[in-house]
């Protein structure tokens, strides 16, 4: 960060040196963010001494036109409106050491239309480096309609894709096909099809599931997709299995993507880690053939976990929402993964709502109109059972995909038993709630009056009624409990 001897005036603006990045403009406190601009909330966590003004100008400059020293080449542009302008910055209560939430706008023109790379590049991308900073976290972001309209957002969006696969009224089942590694494409196929006779609507391959010597993606996808139509046939329902067709080139994921379609799928499923212009391309593909997209945000948690440095998961699923993907894995409150129940609530409205109103109990900094752009269905995963059907309806609702791997896999009497485990769980909870029932209170009750006439929903409650996962989150909303620059 620039250190001046603060002597500088405004008349010294293109002078050669080094000039207090707050005296070069990017500290802006009367400015009136307009209707256009992009909104960025930063964490910032100043090294000692260091002035949060000046480390909030320091991330708006060089999050648009600034560098370290003055460059005369300003004056062959119209300087000021290419400027992001820091305009707020709050304390952040009780935070030690001390913390500040920096409000920055960014003008529309700074962007390019419906790139998510550009905007990343932009926003985040030398700031998180800068050595005066302890830690930097992008923890919410408003984007103008202006922009928003430039994304075409999900290929198909929640209202679609329970039109495509008809099931209405209650959470979407699925389960991750495990091990997750090792098993040969047919005996993959095995599990897929006892999973969904059993009565899930989905089952998925895992984030690593590509296409190793042991299983490769070809075979895989073919014994698969026999396990699909079999139970389809079995059941009358639609059933579906999220097809990896993560691959090392867009060239072989498009093939993969084509061979799912010649297949009969009604979806596939993609990887975070492919980046964010393969996501879109991807996502344009599903567009057009008619698929879903499903998202694995497999390494997301390399920077959206800690609370005081990287990007907060919501700005993350934000991205991913105009990019477009039909779903997304957001977090379970209850499973073995990490999850503030009001952390995961902003989350999941995020991906569904409309619109989100400014809430910082939520995590929302902002509101955000979406202007109808499709909501994307949020995933649940990761050590969930039928045992907890009651929070997990309670937490996240019915538009969700309730994800139960080990949950469905591990029980006692097979795969096809614990798949029907959940749908009974499922089937008596969202029952007991359209009955006015208060399922929070009354769910284990609801269970195990149910699990009496169902010895599958009876033996997953005694193997795993007691398996919890109770530690505290590392990630939690601030409330601001004072909304007002610091002097």
């Amino acid at each position: 960060m620039a250190q001046g001897n603060g002597s500088e005036t405004k008349r010294d603006r293109f002078l050669a040196g080094v000039i207090p990045y707050k005296e070069m403009g990017y500290w802006r406190p009367d400015y009136e963010p307009e209707d256009t601009d992009i909104i960025a909330a930063f964490r910032i966590t100043p090294q000692s001494g260091v002035d949060p003004e000046e480390a909030a100008a320091a991330v708006a400059g060089e999050s648009s036109t600034a560098t370290w020293t003055v460059v005369w080449t300003d004056q062959l542009t119209a300087y000021e409106n290419y400027q992001a302008k820091a305009y707020k910055v709050t304390p952040v209560p009780g935070a030690d050491p001390p913390q500040w939430i920096a409000y920055i706008a960014y003008k529309l023109d700074l962007f390019e239309e419906g790139s998510i790379p550009n905007l990343t590049s932009s926003i985040i991308g030398n700031v998180f480096g800068f050595k005066a900073l302890r830690a930097l976290r992008l923890e919410d972001l408003r984007i103008p309609q202006t922009y928003l309209k430039t994304f075409q957002g999900p290929p198909h969006g929640i209202i679609q894709e329970r039109e495509m696969i008809n099931k209405f009224g209650r959470p979407l089942l699925g389960a991750t096909t495990k091990p997750k590694l090792g098993l040969s494409p047919r005996n993959y196929g095995r599990v897929v099809y006892e999973a969904l006779r059993g009565g899930l609507d989905f089952v998925k391959d895992d984030e690593n599931t590509n296409s190793q010597p042991f299983n490769r993606w070809r075979e895989r996808f073919l014994y698969c997709m026999e396990a699909v139509h079999r139970a389809m046939e079995q059941t009358g329902e639609v059933k579906g299995h999220y097809l990896n067709v993560t691959a090392s080139t867009m060239e072989e994921m498009y093939e993969r993507a084509e061979f799912a379609k010649e297949l009969g799928s009604v979806i596939i499923m993609i990887d975070l880690t492919i980046g964010f212009t393969a996501m879109q391309s991807m996502s344009k593909w599903a567009r057009a053939n008619s698929m879903l997209l499903h998202l694995h945000r497999a390494g997301h948690s390399t920077y959206t976990r800690q609370k005081n440095h990287g990007v907060n998961f919501r700005v993350l699923a934000k991205w991913c929402r105009m990019i477009g993907v039909d779903h997304i894995h957001a977090g379970t409150v209850v499973g073995k993964l990490e999850g503030d129940p009001n952390a995961v609530s902003g989350y999941y409205k995020t991906c569904t709502d409309d619109f989100n109103k400014q809430d910082a109990a939520l995590g929302f900094y902002f509101d955000q109109d979406w202007i109808h752009m499709p909501g994307v269905m949020p995933v649940a995963s990761g050590g969930i059972h039928a045992g907890q059907m009651h929070q997990l309806l309670h937490y996240l609702g019915e538009d969700v995909v309730l994800q139960f791997g080990g949950g469905t896999i591990g029980h006692p009497m097979g795969v096809s038993a614990g798949a029907t485990a959940n749908r009974v769980a499922t089937e008596v909870m969202i029952k007991a709630r359209n009955e006015g029932r208060d399922i929070m209170r009354e769910g284990p009750d609801i269970l195990r009056t149910a699990a009496k006439k169902s010895p599958e929903l009876d033996s997953a409650i005694e193997t795993w009624g007691d398996i919890s996962f109770e530690f505290e989150s590392t990630d939690t909303p601030d409330v601001i409990e004072t909304p007002t620059p610091v002097a």
